[in-house]
C-alpha cells in the first residue's frame, strides 16, 4: 500500500548508490545473492535471541534488495532472470524471518509464526499467479515500472513487511500478537488480490472474445 510512495524518496539515493557500485564492476545478482545470504543470517540470530543484530542483518538485505535493481537499469543489465532471482529469495527470506521469530520462543510464538506462513503463502501465491498472467495478456504495470513483474496492489507491500520486521525486532515479546495482525492484514491483502485479478483477467477475456467474434 505505501510502495508507491515510499519509491519516491528510497529511489534517488540508490540510484547514488548504484553509480558508485557499478564503478566497481559488480553484477545485481552478485548483490541480489550477497543480501540474501546476510538476510539468512536472521534466522539463527533470531533463533538465539540477537535481535538487534538480526535487524541489522534484515534492514542491510532490504536495503541492497533495492539496490540490485538500481544497478540493473542504471548499467543496462536489467533481465527476467534477475528479476526472478530476487522475486524467489526474496519470499524465501520472509519466510526465513517468521521462522527465526518461532524458533526464539516457541510456545510463544510457533501459533502465529505458522499463521503468518500461511498467510505469505496467500500473498505471494497471488503475486506470483496474477503476474503470470498479466504478462501473457502484455498488461502494463503503470505504478510500479521499477518491477520485474507486474502485481496489483495490496494493503502489505514491501514498505508494510519492513516495518513489521523493525516491531517484531525492537520488542520481540510482542512477536506473536503483531504476527497477528500482519497475518490477518496479508489475508485481506490476498482476498482482494485474488478478487481484482480475478476482475481484471475476466475483462480482458471477455476483451479477446469480442475481438475475435
Amino acid at each position: 500500500m505505501l510502495d508507491k510512495w515510499t519509491s519516491r524518496w528510497v529511489q534517488p539515493p540508490l540510484k547514488r548508490l548504484a553509480k558508485s557500485v557499478a564503478a566497481r564492476g559488480l553484477h545485481p545478482d552478485q548483490l541480489t545473492l550477497a543480501g540474501f545470504a546476510i538476510g539468512m543470517l536472521a534466522l539463527p540470530l533470531l533463533a538465539y535471541g540477537h535481535f538487534g543484530l538480526a535487524l541489522v542483518a534484515i534492514l542491510i538485505n532490504r536495503v541492497v534488495d533495492g539496490l540490485d535493481g538500481a544497478l540493473a537499469r542504471h548499467a543496462g543489465l536489467s533481465s527476467d532472470a534477475g528479476g526472478f532471482l530476487d522475486i524467489c529469495l526474496d519470499f524465501l527470506f520472509y519466510a526465513a524471518v517468521v521462522v527465526g521469530f518461532a524458533l526464539a520462543d516457541p510456545a510463544a510464538n510457533a501459533m502465529a509464526a505458522v499463521a503468518l506462513l500461511f498467510a505469505f503463502v496467500g500473498t505471494g501465491s497471488s503475486f506470483l499467479a496474477f503476474a503470470i498472467m498479466a504478462a501473457k495478456h502484455q498488461l502494463e504495470r503503470p505504478n510500479f515500472t521499477r518491477k520485474a513483474f507486474y502485481y496489483l496492489d495490496g494493503l502489505t507491500e514491501g514498505t508494510e513487511t519492513i516495518a513489521f520486521f523493525v516491531l517484531a525486532c525492537l520488542m520481540p515479546q510482542h512477536f506473536a500478537l503483531l504476527a497477528w495482525i500482519f497475518a490477518a492484514a496479508c489475508i485481506l491483502t490476498t482476498l482482494t488480490r485474488v478478487w481484482g485479478g480475478y476482475v481484471t483477467l475476466r475483462a480482458q477475456d471477455e476483451h479477446h472474445s469480442t475481438d475475435q467474434s
